[in-house]
């Protein structure tokens, strides 16, 4: 590999460097690299600038050791900022989806939510195993659309339902167990197993890659986007309607205990 250059300086919420044919994104939003509008924007860009640059074939995302991602900012949840929400943030991870690059999430901390989207959306995950991970939007009355559309052909359905329906965490072990990772190794081994893969994808064909990638999700992505598009309208239409949808966000904003109307 090459020496690597460090890009960091244009961006504020991210660090990233490249060394032919790898390229590493590391999330820097302390205190848990928290999804604002700034972060979502830097990672599009960012993606936008690897997929003309062919020299690169594979991206790896990391975060702290805290944190991988604890999710999309819950002040941009609300009514008047949702469709900016949802479009920024689907807007990266449809261009995760969509890239020819082979794709890495390395996890360690608390990956939640969006973060979990985010780490599950790319080809391939290696986790601590004691990393937590977990999709708790039903505690705020909303859901994670992203995971509605693709955790069932990752982890199965049932699991998917019991994740996305209870909103419990589970460790990354546990996400090792059911699918949602490849690897969960103890956090001290994690470095050593992401550059193993790393070597191995560097050493062969970018454009063999790109297309062995492109027919690999060749069935999911006839459904990936029609799906997505499906769940954000049930947000916005439906969800975002809903008393319980206010009351949720209000209450985790305000640090109190929710009170449910069922409506």
């Amino acid at each position: 590999m090459s020496t690597p250059q460090t890009n960091s300086r244009r961006y504020t919420r991210l660090m990233t460097t490249e060394q032919p044919p790898i390229a590493r994104v590391i999330l820097s939003h302390p205190p848990l690299n928290i999804l604002d509008f700034e972060t979502m924007d830097e990672l599009a860009a960012f993606l936008d600038e690897m997929e003309e640059r062919s020299d690169i074939s594979t991206i790896i995302f990391a975060g702290s050791d805290r944190a991988f991602c604890a999710g999309v900012d819950v002040k941009i949840h609300t009514p008047d900022k949702i469709h900016q929400m949802l479009n920024k943030f689907h807007g990266v991870i449809r261009k995760i989806a969509a890239t020819r690059n082979v794709t890495m999430a390395v996890v360690r901390g608390h990956c939640m939510g969006g973060g979990a989207e985010l780490a599950a959306i790319c080809d391939l995950v290696f986790t601590a195993d004691n990393a937590t991970w977990g999709f708790p939007e039903i505690s705020l009355a909303a859901f994670p659309p992203v995971a509605a559309v693709i955790l069932s052909a990752i982890v199965g359905q049932k699991r998917a339902a019991d994740l996305i329906l209870t909103g419990r965490s589970i460790t990354g072990e546990d996400a090792m167990r059911i699918g949602l990772a490849n690897e969960a190794v103890p956090e001290n081994e994690l470095a050593d197993l992401v550059e193993e893969t790393a070597e191995r994808l560097s050493k062969l064909s970018p454009s063999a890659l790109a297309v062995c990638k492109k027919a690999l999700y060749s069935w999911d992505a006839i459904h990936f986007d029609k799906g997505l598009q499906r769940a954000e309208q049930i947000y916005v239409d439906e969800l975002m309607k809903l008393e319980d949808a206010k009351e949720g966000i209000a209450a985790f904003m305000e640090k109190r205990k929710p009170v449910w109307k069922g409506k």
